[in-house]
């Protein structure tokens, strides 16, 4: 017998780090190859960690609630073959070969000074100089237990610690050093009598996290156009009915919104784009990422290659993706992939709204309530149906020139959608 690890996998392209939301075994349970053995959340999906091999459970490391970077160890299962001794009581030899390497791994520091938003959070509240702590991660990068190593020991290193020994202690201080330090976290808020406290756990916590990623490094602009989309909405109401009877789903505004921006997409590939430190990588297929609840939570499931399905298609996807995402039936699959966010906001009566982007990605575009409005138009007002398209963009990537051209064609394409020019197959 041998005693294996198994390790946090990889749940997504962009996933870091995953919450274990519920073990489905227990020490001493006998398990298959590709068992399900946990149920593991992230900011992306919820999906079940299948074992890596046929054997029995030997220990749970990872504790309900605990989140655990991508290639951390979770549990420990033996397997048959090889010798169980040399598994729990390595010789002199094999200590020494570890020793050698974790070595080598402490002198590699290349990833020092990447933190994960776990760790830039718990730093914040704690005021706590990372460049002082030692990170026990694969090149040196400091893990989520090293910060509470260092919170439990009671000895936190903050910023400018080592500068204040060195200096002689002054009696008297001017006002400016009396203010309190900008740089120190504010104190969390404490709950009173008759608050309802809610962990933030699962979900909202990935969720939380990757919002807290994508505001730190990414530098937000926002732009919003106004459509007329009368002949659309016309068009829509002359086929729901219909469409309904025939196929089994509904005909949504959204359907169509998609279908604009992925053929505008098609024509402004930029906006299909992400930052990647020293390159900007432009996206070739056009994978488009929506917004659907759950009871509280919210999950962004992909359009795959949208730019190539009709609307029928487009409606069809919307109408499965957020019916598997009520059904808790949502896979890796579904989620991984996009290359831009279309959130309808409008569904909530939203009118203008500054939507957060969905890290890595470069843009996302808010879809808002379709409202009548009197518009001046062939030297008289008419009442008509107007709609703002709100875009929120990385600036890093992308600037007002080609994301007015983008908006500007998406709303052309919007406006030109009648019963005359536009078919839903």
């Amino acid at each position: 017998m041998s005693v294996e690890k198994i390790t946090m996998p990889q749940l997504g392209e962009s996933v870091t780090e995953g919450t274990i939301s519920s073990w489905l075994v227990s020490v001493g349970d006998q398990v298959n190859k590709y068992d399900p053995i946990a149920e593991v959340m992230t900011d992306k999906v919820n999906a079940e960690v299948p074992s890596s091999f046929t054997g029995t459970i030997k220990e749970l490391v990872a504790n309900e609630g605990d989140t655990i970077e991508v290639g951390e160890l979770i549990c420990y299962i033996e397997v048959e073959g090889g010798s169980s001794e040399e598994a729990t009581e390595p010789t002199n030899d094999s200590s020494d070969q570890d020793e050698v390497k974790e070595s080598a791994e402490n002198k590699d520091q290349s990833m020092k000074k990447r933190y994960s938003p776990a760790v830039l959070k718990l730093a914040q509240e704690h005021n706590i100089d990372l460049n002082q702590v030692e990170g026990s991660g694969r090149g040196g990068r400091i893990t989520r237990k090293d910060v509470e190593k260092v919170i439990n020991s009671g000895d936190i290193p903050q910023a400018g610690t080592q500068e204040q020994q060195s200096k002689p202690v002054k009696e008297e201080t001017s006002a400016a050093t009396q203010q309190p330090s900008q740089s120190k976290p504010s104190p969390m808020p404490s709950a009173q009598e008759g608050d309802v406290e809610i962990p933030v756990t699962g979900v909202r916590k990935a969720i939380a996290q990757n919002m807290v990623k994508s505001k730190t490094e990414i530098p937000h602009a926002w732009m919003m156009v106004e459509a007329d989309v009368t002949n659309l909405v016309n068009l829509r109401d002359e086929l729901k009915e219909d469409f309904k009877r025939k196929e089994g789903f509904s005909l949504t505004y959204f359907a169509f919104f998609v279908k604009a921006v992925a053929q505008a997409l098609k024509e402004f590939p930029e906006i299909n784009s992400s930052w990647a430190g020293d390159k900007i990588i432009q996206k070739k297929d056009i994978n488009l990422s929506i917004a659907v609840a759950n009871d509280n939570q919210l999950f962004v499931p992909v359009i795959k290659n949208a730019d190539e399905k009709s609307i029928k298609g487009i409606a069809k996807d919307i109408a499965e993706l957020a019916n598997k995402a009520r059904q808790g039936k949502l896979t890796n699959d579904d989620m991984q992939g996009g290359t831009f966010t279309v959130n309808n906001t409008g569904s909530f009566g939203s009118v203008s709204s500054m939507g957060v982007i969905n890290h890595p990605q470069a843009a996302i575009l808010q879809v808002e309530s379709i409202v009548k409005k009197p518009v001046y138009m062939n030297g008289m007002f008419a009442a008509r149906d107007m709609v703002n398209l709100c875009l929120s963009l990385d600036h890093r990537v992308l600037d007002g020139l080609v994301c007015g051209n983008f908006m500007k064609r998406v709303k052309e394409i919007l406006e030109n959608m009648s019963q005359d020019n536009t078919s839903v197959y």
